[in-house]
């Protein structure tokens, strides 16, 4: 970021965060997500947006915001004045107009003598994909009237000459609300953590929007370079820049800085608790080989015939023949509501966790679709027509040995994550690194993972990276 500052001038760029940036690690966990404001601000972020930002208690997000150096945007967040509002189609039936946003919808800034809107959208469906408990008080949704509201706000008030939008929708949520919203120039996007080698053009209205989306864990920068004159765009280039850290001398300020955050855990996040046989990772659309680690201990520490792990799209990778330190498993558990729970559950209670998890990803219409990834199962392997409608997606339900999994029969079925109630087992983490320990060695005996039927022109796979998503 310093070197491709300095080569543009410090008064000619922005640097954007798309959020769930300030989650993630045992550090942040423990902090509250402080250590990643802290490295945020050093950084140079000068705006952003949220998503897992969410997942602190109400009074914890707005000290982070308060803490935040830079802007944090976010259009369509609400103060709840009505406690009946019904957040969940709050984007299709509107919201109670006397209710108040909870943060600033956008901010304004002069680059090099140009006028530029930058319009936050947080991740919409945050209520029902976290826990609405931790955020009693705010509703969201994707709300395309407010949004073309304030970007008609900024362009006849503000005398904004560029409108960019900084949203964590995710790809597909993008895309379409490009094409619905006029007088936006571009959509930097998040969420579903696509790293696009070029720009989306979409036609609206109003004229086009660019849209596009740079992966996460810093393992892309973005850029996009503007030409504003005459009040408008008159071109562009958008160059999707890979971070090749080995190759980079680590920043002093940066890397003092992590060493002073992570210094009161670092006993505690280097333990090794095991070698991984393998390549541990979890990209995966419906499983990862760490995701199945996760699966395995959860089976193994509570008794279970089968696990279920969600889908995430965050954490690092372990290179085969590497320690396996605590800090690995922190960095693919650690979240704000890690409780693990066992208990019987019915074969059509497991298929309808199934079928719920899939209509919020292969949902025709992008605006029902939450991102993510599918849930991983441990001990039991599936069918899932992606092409078939809720209820009708998944089929052939069978644990590893290949005996069906009946409708009716009572399975006990060991989890985490729960969105609802806490649930009332240790953290994940622990029971990882208790498996670990006695494992010594990470192998995956069995990656589940379903037989997938109809990948090919689902409106759900992403056109873009060649992933499910």
């Amino acid at each position: 970021m310093k070197k491709i500052r300095a080569s543009h001038g410090p008064d000619k760029t922005l640097l954007l965060d798309g959020g769930d940036t300030w989650q993630g690690s045992g550090t942040a966990y423990w902090t509250r997500g402080k250590d990643m404001v802290g490295a945020c601000n050093r950084l140079g972020v000068d705006v952003m947006t949220g998503h897992w930002e969410f997942t602190y208690l109400d009074e914890e997000v707005v000290s982070n915001v308060g803490d935040f150096k830079g802007d944090f945007v976010c259009q369509n967040v609400f103060v709840k004045d009505d406690s009946s509002f019904d957040y969940r189609f709050a984007d299709f039936a509107g919201f109670d107009e006397n209710s108040l946003r909870a943060f600033k919808p956008y901010t304004m800034k002069n680059i090099g003598g140009v006028r530029v809107a930058v319009v936050g959208q947080a991740f919409p469906y945050t209520p029902i994909a976290n826990p609405g408990r931790f955020i009693p008080d705010w509703t969201f949704g994707i709300r395309d009237s407010e949004m073309q509201a304030v970007v008609d706000q900024v362009r006849e008030n503000e005398k904004a000459e560029l409108v960019v939008v900084i949203s964590h929708n995710g790809m597909d949520v993008d895309l379409k609300m490009a094409s619905r919203v006029s007088g936006i120039d571009a959509i930097f996007g998040g969420h579903t953590h696509d790293g696009m080698p070029g720009a989306s053009v979409i036609k609206n209205k109003g004229g086009q929007t660019l849209v596009t989306n740079a992966g996460s864990n810093g393992k892309f920068l973005g850029v996009m370079q503007m030409d504003v004159r005459n009040g408008k765009v008159q071109g562009y280039q958008y160059k999707l820049l890979p971070v090749f850290s080995n190759l980079l001398e680590p920043d002093k300020e940066m890397s003092a800085y992590i060493d002073e955050v992570r210094a009161p855990y670092i006993k505690t996040l280097r333990e090794e608790l095991a070698v991984a046989d393998t390549l541990l990772f979890r990209r995966g659309n419906f499983n990862g080989t760490f995701d199945q680690i996760i699966c395995d201990a959860l089976r193994v520490q509570n008794d279970a015939q089968i696990s279920l792990s969600p889908g995430f799209r965050w954490g690092t990778s372990v290179l085969p023949g590497e320690k396996i330190h605590m800090d690995n498993v922190m960095d693919q558990t650690c979240m704000t509501y890690p409780e693990t729970y066992a208990r019987e559950m019915s074969g059509q209670t497991i298929k309808d966790i199934l079928e719920d998890v899939a209509d919020n990803l292969f949902n025709q219409d992008p605006y029902y679709q939450q991102g993510g990834d599918m849930v991983r199962m441990g001990g039991m392997d599936y069918t899932i027509d992606i092409n078939g409608t809720i209820g009708k997606r998944i089929s052939d339900m069978r644990w590893d040995d290949g005996t069906p999994i009946e409708p009716s029969k009572m399975y006990k079925v060991a989890g985490w994550a729960t969105v609802g109630a806490k649930s009332p087992g240790p953290p994940v983490w622990e029971q990882v690194a208790d498996y670990l320990r006695e494992q010594k060695v990470a192998k995956v005996t069995k990656l589940n993972t379903p037989k997938i039927i109809g990948a090919q022109g689902n409106p759900g796979i992403s056109k873009y990276s060649g992933e499910l998503g």
